[in-house]
C-alpha cells in the first residue's frame, strides 16, 4: 500500500511539475507576442513626438530624438474644426452602432427561427449580395439621385448600417439559445416582438458586445462615404479630416518642388503617426471593457455555426 502511495505521489509531483513548465513556456510565448502586438504602436507614439528632419534622415527608433510636437501642433492648430469633427464622427457611431446592432441581431434572430418558412431564401439573397454588387457608379447614382444622400449625416450611417457578415455571426449565436424560452413566452401571450426585447436580448449581451465593436471600428475608421457624399466642411468625420489636411501638404510640397519656392519642412511623417494616435485613441480606450464579452461572443457564435 506504501508503495501505491508514493508511486501516485510521485506521479502528481511529475504532473504538477509538467504543468508548471508548461505555464512558464506559455507565458513567455504569449507574453512574446503580445509584445510583437504592442511594439508597432509604441513605435508611432516615439514618432509622434520626433522632429520631422530625424525621421527622414534616420528612419523610425525605439527612443525618442529631437523631441518634437510639430505634428500634433498642426492637428490641433483649428481646435474648433477639429472639435467638430470629432463630434460628428462620435454621434456618427453611437447612433449607428446602435441602429446596426439592434436590426443585424433582430434579422439573425428571425432566420436562426425553424419555423420561418422563408429563411432560406432569405439567406440565399443576403449570400448573393457578400459575393455580388453593382458597381460604384450605380450604386453613387442611386444614393445620390434617389435617396438623396448628398450632403446629409444619414447618408454616413445608413450604407453601414447592415452587415452581412455580423448578421451570419447573430444567426449562429442565437442558436446557442434554447428555444424553449420564446416558446414558454408565446404560452404566457407574448408577441415575437417583445419575446425579442425582453428575453432575446438580455441573453445575447456577449453578441450584442461583440457585434458593437466591429460596427464601432467600422463606423470610426470610415472616410469612403464622407468622401462620396460630404462636399460641406462642417461635416467631415473625424478620419476625412485629417486625411484632407494632410493631403493638403502633399500636395504643398509638390507644387513647392516643381515650382521651385522655398517653403519651411513640413512635418508630414510626424504628422501620420500623430495622426494615428488621435484617430485610435478613443478606441484603445473603449476596448478593454468590452474585451470579455467581445471574446465570448466569437467563440459561442463559432462552436455552434
Amino acid at each position: 500500500m506504501s508503495e501505491v502511495n508514493a508511486a501516485l505521489k510521485s506521479t502528481s509531483i511529475k504532473i504538477d511539475s509538467d504543468r508548471i513548465a508548461f505555464n512558464i513556456i506559455a507565458y513567455i510565448v504569449l507574453g512574446s507576442f503580445a509584445l510583437l502586438c504592442v511594439l508597432p504602436f509604441y513605435i508611432i507614439i516615439v514618432a509622434s513626438f520626433t522632429n520631422e528632419q530625424t525621421i527622414m534622415r534616420e528612419g523610425y527608433s525605439f527612443f525618442i530624438r529631437n523631441f518634437s510636437t510639430e505634428g500634433y501642433k498642426i492637428i490641433l492648430k483649428n481646435p474648433a474644426t477639429i472639435s467638430r469633427a470629432y463630434l460628428n464622427t462620435i454621434c456618427i457611431t453611437i447612433i449607428g452602432t446602435a441602429i446596426s446592432v439592434f436590426f443585424v441581431s433582430m434579422c439573425g434572430y428571425v432566420l436562426q427561427k425553424r419555423d420561418f418558412p422563408w429563411r432560406r431564401g432569405f439567406m440565399l439573397i443576403f449570400y448573393f449580395t457578400m459575393l455580388f454588387n453593382g458597381g460604384l457608379t450605380p450604386y453613387y447614382i442611386l444614393c445620390t439621385r434617389y435617396l438623396g444622400f448628398k450632403n446629409q449625416f444619414y447618408s454616413l450611417i445608413l450604407p453601414q448600417a447592415f452587415s452581412v457578415w455580423n448578421m451570419i455571426i447573430a444567426k449562429n449565436f442565437m442558436r446557442t439559445i434554447p428555444e424553449e424560452i420564446p416558446e414558454s413566452a408565446k404560452i404566457d401571450g407574448a408577441g415575437e416582438f417583445l419575446i425579442f426585447i425582453r428575453l432575446i436580448l438580455p441573453l445575447a449581451i456577449p453578441l450584442l458586445a461583440t457585434l458593437g465593436l466591429f460596427t464601432a471600428l467600422a463606423y470610426w475608421n470610415d472616410w469612403y462615404n464622407c468622401m462620396l457624399f460630404i462636399d460641406k466642411t462642417n461635416m467631415f468625420t473625424l478620419q476625412y479630416f485629417l486625411q484632407e489636411m494632410l493631403n493638403s501638404i502633399e500636395n504643398l510640397r509638390i507644387v513647392a518642388e516643381k515650382s521651385g519656392l522655398i517653403v519651411p519642412v513640413l512635418p508630414s511623417e510626424s504628422m501620420k503617426m500623430a495622426m494615428t494616435i488621435v484617430v485610435t485613441g478613443p478606441i484603445i480606450l473603449v476596448y478593454p471593457f468590452l474585451q470579455r464579452y467581445f471574446i465570448k461572443g466569437l467563440t459561442i457564435g463559432a462552436v455552434k455555426g
